[in-house]
């Protein structure tokens, strides 16, 4: 299941989308869709934790590096110690971060687009979307939080989003005042034409048409 897997990797961690694709044998670029709610659409996440793939503290190490790979873990642990290990992953606030995260950009900095938000948060474009929607499945629960005093991303990464996204929004006003200046133009071309045709009849007819 290296899809379900990716995607319980992408909404519930902060590994590079390298990473993932190398232990789930995708290609980055399908993680990256992945992320942006584009690709794997309706797959269930499924926890390699759970499976015995990973450990929490593979996890981590890798989250504290970027260049290290994840390696699979051997299945030759008792079941207790999984056990064990599941009791002691992620808590419930921690479970809620990513999302709690998403909801505060989205009421902080509504300007990002839910493909931004996703990226930056670790979470899925259509999570994001149905947070922004309010059909999220625990959004009674959810509690906004600053992604950045939660350690979730660098302060530098949120700054260049906003700055992207002001950009965006810039371009598509210039875009509707252009649009609407050349609609004013037509009319204007439309309208002088007009006049001089009315010009023309008063002079060889002396009278209005």
């Amino acid at each position: 299941m290296p899809m379900a897997t990716a995607v319980w990797l992408v909404e519930n961690t902060t590994l590079t989308f390298k990473q993932i694709s190398e232990f789930c044998n995708l290609h980055e670029v399908e993680v990256q869709g992945i992320a942006d709610g584009e690709v794997a659409k309706g797959i269930m996440a499924y926890n390699p934790i759970i499976a015995g793939q990973l450990t929490r503290e593979e996890i981590e190490l890798s989250s504290k590096d970027e260049n290290r790979p994840l390696q699979i873990n051997h299945l030759d642990i008792e079941i207790s110690n999984v056990n064990k290990k599941i009791k002691k992953y992620v808590p419930l606030s921690k479970r809620q971060d990513k999302p709690d995260s998403a909801l505060w950009l989205i009421k902080h900095h509504p300007q990002l687009k839910d493909s931004q938000i996703a990226k930056l948060v670790g979470i899925t474009k259509n999570s994001v979307t149905s947070i922004r929607n309010k059909n999220y499945w625990n959004y009674n629960n959810l509690n906004p939080k600053d992604p950045v005093a939660m350690s979730l991303f660098p302060q530098k990464e949120l700054i260049d989003s906003i700055e992207k996204a002001e950009r965006r929004i810039k371009r598509e006003k210039n875009k509707k005042e252009k649009a609407k200046q050349q609609i004013w133009a037509n009319f204007m071309y439309q309208f002088n034409g007009h006049q001089n045709i009315k010009m023309l009849v008063t002079h060889f007819f002396g009278g209005s048409y």
